[in-house]
């Protein structure tokens, strides 16, 4: 069975629902995504403004979908390359279409049962918000015209934290949630840490990061969605994982 989310998201599954998959495959194409074709003048004149508000924000290379089906378990994707100041003006919308952004969201989990986050900092395109050490998918990510889900997610919480999914307990699970052509893909990693142990060796990071890219972690205990400034994204993993879904 093949359900598209361009044309109706995932309707087996309805939105804020975290469910999960068997597999991905997401594919990059070469040339130019036709949101980026239509709506790049517009796209850089936004950018102006947002570096005018925020100058350390920068316009890398990251991977934009154009379509994705779930068929048989399996998220399939075709995507293109286009600039992040591209996806920042396709997020501005009071209603996004034209494209789809999917995003990696490892999910670190201490062995006192604790969800570890972290709090973006000022410079980035999330100031103050609260979610999983996480990041697009960008060209690093992609090999052999495929994005690498999973090096993307050791890459990211390395970066962000200093911690290193290698060494945490993984059954290889991925797990899927969608909001308005938004798709949300994570995976649960378990740390023989304590959340202190695990918050403490973040701090240590914090210090050492030059790119200063988190403001600081946060251990989670409950799926309480105003405990922090969460982004949108995150209510409904916390429901989800603190209501025993893994």
């Amino acid at each position: 069975m093949t359900v598209s989310i361009d044309h109706d998201p995932f309707r087996l599954y309805p939105a804020n629902t975290v469910f999960p998959i068997s597999g991905l495959d997401l594919k990059v194409s070469p040339g130019d995504h036709p949101w980026y074709l239509a709506e790049r003048e517009r796209a850089a004149e936004n950018w102006r403004k947002e570096v005018a508000a925020n100058p350390a924000l920068f316009d890398g290379k990251m991977v934009f979908q154009h379509r994705l089906a779930l068929q048989d378990g399996i998220i399939r994707g075709e995507a293109y390359m286009v600039p992040f100041s591209t996806f920042l003006w396709w997020r501005r919308q009071e209603r996004p279409s034209g494209g789809l952004h999917l995003f990696c969201y490892p999910v670190p989990v201490s062995s006192d049962g604790a969800i570890i986050a972290v709090r973006m900092g000022e410079r980035t395109a999330n100031p103050g918000q609260v979610y999983c050490p996480a990041g697009s998918l960008d060209a690093s990510d992609v090999v052999d015209g495929v994005c690498d889900v999973l090096g993307n997610m050791v890459r990211e919480v390395r970066e962000e934290t200093g911690l290193d999914l290698r060494q945490a307990d993984d059954d290889g699970r991925y797990f899927a949630c969608h909001q308005e052509r938004r798709m949300m893909v994570c995976r649960v990693f378990r740390f023989r840490q304590s959340a202190d142990e695990l918050l403490a060796a973040i701090e240590r990071h914090m210090v050492e990061d030059e790119e200063q890219e988190i403001a600081g972690a946060i251990a989670i205990r409950s799926a309480d969605p105003d405990a922090h400034p969460y982004n949108p994204t995150m209510p409904p993993l916390l429901s989800w994982f603190f209501g025993g879904g893994t």
